[in-house]
């Protein structure tokens, strides 16, 4: 029995406590360290079958480690007690201390409920102290929290009598011990899911890596990397083959620069327009050589990690074919297929586009009271609104389609043939003469030629940034603005001269002359009705000469 007058008891227990506590530290994972546990009990704590109710994430307790009997391990091993079941059990019966005793006489109400159970017959007690078959005792296990780990629930002291209060000592230290290494094995073993799932997360992000990079490296199209924000925004950290092969640099002459400065400079509004989360555009980058390639970017932006920098990764697409393509229809759809030049619609639209609805006469009113009221003294101060605007005393409405501020350069046309200084828009128009009789007698090829040859010998005579354009048949229209009357008369005698030189065509020399008509692009007049006028002008100067001296020029 044991006393406070057996030290030596206490001794041996406390010796057997510190292996079976040693042992606890020595277990690699947790189904190791639970075993441990119950191992410990029965080798060194006196009883015959030990368990371990271990809390599950939701709640409830489950046999998790048993020894002491074979039978009794398969048998409820793995079961699970709900936790109502548990707290019941653990608030009936005597507190020992941390521990909880519950006697035969007020367990068997715990027959029933859902707690795995095992207990053997046997007959009652003879004295106080003797330990009974449906006795029970648990030792409640804490994490430094104070939350419960588990349970641990004893039977079968191998003296037969219930411990004394240096057993209950023994077992309440073993289980805060226990709870200690229960808490340290999941622990460990949180740790271990921790680093293997980190480990596959870093092989997921190698494996992600080298297919981006492979992805990036070998691309058929340009692709690249840039900065994003900063004072090096937009400098370029990376560049595949493609787009090195594309614009003719090595990569490591591609981390000097950024798009900004590899765009042609009619383009840098484009590029800065695009917007770098999925923005798109169309432009053209410089090559080594100096020549531009017609490209597309789409932009879309990248992170090095959930909050790390940003780049921007930029889809480069050579669209040069398809942009030559494009112009060359757009050419073919706005010039003329034999001569090349603008046809009858590019040229309405070049007219058209320096006009507008206001007339000249409209402005030049308004000019002229301003400058009536500066003469006499009178009231000068202006008021504008979009309705118009009053000065000198006098109002002046806006005309149909103009704002307050109308940037538009209104085209002047001189009051008469006699040159006053004014200069504008002169609309020459020309039409061959004796065109269609070399076409009748050498026929369409000759005919096609000698429209050729005039075209070049009118594009030749004119100024850089002035139109010639064919209007159809053997009719031609020059466009040449800042000239006065007289500057358009003698643009139009250079022309003529420089067409009745002869023209040869297959060995033969043909001629034709021309006769002009100059007419003046001005603010409120249509584009159809300024051709008219430079027509109706040159058919003036057709009949006006004899068909013999139209011939000769």
């Amino acid at each position: 029995m044991e006393t406070e007058s057996e030290p030596y008891v206490r001794l041996a227990t406390l010796r057997q406590l510190h292996k079976v506590v040693a042992d606890l530290n020595t277990a690699r994972s947790l189904a190791d360290t639970l075993q441990t546990v119950v191992d410990g009990i029965v080798a060194g704590l006196g009883y015959e079958l030990a368990c371990v109710n271990l809390v599950r994430p939701d709640g409830d307790l489950v046999v998790a480690a048993f020894a002491g009997n074979s039978a009794a391990e398969a048998l409820i091993t793995g079961r699970v007690g709900s936790r109502s079941s548990w707290e019941r059990r653990l608030s009936m019966g005597e507190a020992w201390d941390g521990l909880r005793f519950i006697p035969h006489t007020e367990g068997w109400v715990l027959i029933e409920d859902d707690v795995p159970q095992w207990h053997t017959e046997g007959p009652d007690p003879r004295f106080e102290d003797e330990w009974h078959p449906e006795d029970r005792l648990y030792a409640p296990m804490y994490a430094s929290a104070g939350e419960l780990l588990g349970v641990i629930s004893v039977d079968r002291p191998r003296n037969g009598r219930r411990p004394g209060a240096w057993g209950r000592e023994a077992l309440q230290m073993y289980a805060f011990q226990a709870a200690i290494a229960i808490s340290n094995a999941r622990l460990r073993a949180n740790m271990q899911r921790a680093l293997v799932r980190l480990e596959r997360e870093q092989q997921a992000l190698r494996a992600s890596e080298e297919s981006f990079r492979q992805a990036f490296e070998y691309a058929p199209s340009g692709m690249a990397i840039a900065e994003m924000g900063g004072d090096q925004h937009g400098r370029l950290l990376r560049t595949n083959d493609a787009l090195c092969r594309l614009l003719g640099r090595p990569a490591s002459v591609m981390r000097r620069y950024s798009f900004s400065d590899l765009v042609h400079p009619e383009d840098i509004g484009t590029l800065l327009r695009t917007s770098a989360e999925g923005g798109r555009a169309e432009l053209r980058l410089g090559r080594r050589d100096g020549t531009y390639v017609w490209v597309s970017l789409r932009n879309s932006v990248v992170a090095d990690a959930a909050d790390g920098p940003r780049f921007l990764l930029t889809h480069v697409e050579d669209i040069e074919e398809r942009k030559r393509h494009e112009l060359q229809l757009a050419h073919r759809a706005s010039h003329d297929a034999l001569t090349g030049l603008p046809n009858s619609a590019e040229l309405r639209a070049r007219l058209g586009a320096r006009l507008c609805r206001r007339p000249q006469s409209v402005r030049a009113t308004a000019v002229e009271a301003l400058d009536a009221a500066y003469e006499t003294g009178g009231d000068v101060r202006i008021h504008a609104d979009d309705h118009g605007f009053r000065a000198g005393g006098l109002d002046f409405p806006a005309a149909p389609g103009a704002g307050l501020y109308d940037h538009h350069v209104h085209m002047v046309a001189p009051a008469t043939d006699i040159d006053d200084g004014t200069k504008g828009l002169a609309v020459l128009f020309c039409d061959l003469d004796g065109f269609k009789s070399i076409n009748d007698r050498f026929g369409h090829h000759t005919g096609d030629a000698v429209l050729i040859e005039v075209a070049r010998r009118l594009t030749t005579g004119v100024r850089d940034g002035d139109t010639v354009a064919r209007l159809g048949g053997d009719e031609f229209v020059v466009l040449a603005d800042g000239l006065g009357a007289a500057d358009a008369a003698d643009l139009a005698v250079r022309l003529r001269n420089a067409i009745i030189p002869p023209i040869r065509v297959d060995g033969r020399a043909v001629r034709v002359g021309a006769s002009f008509g100059i007419g003046w692009a001005s603010c409120g007049m249509s584009a159809e009705e300024v051709l008219q006028s430079a027509d109706q002008r040159m058919y003036i100067e057709k009949r006006s000469r004899s068909k013999a001296h139209r011939r000769a020029g």
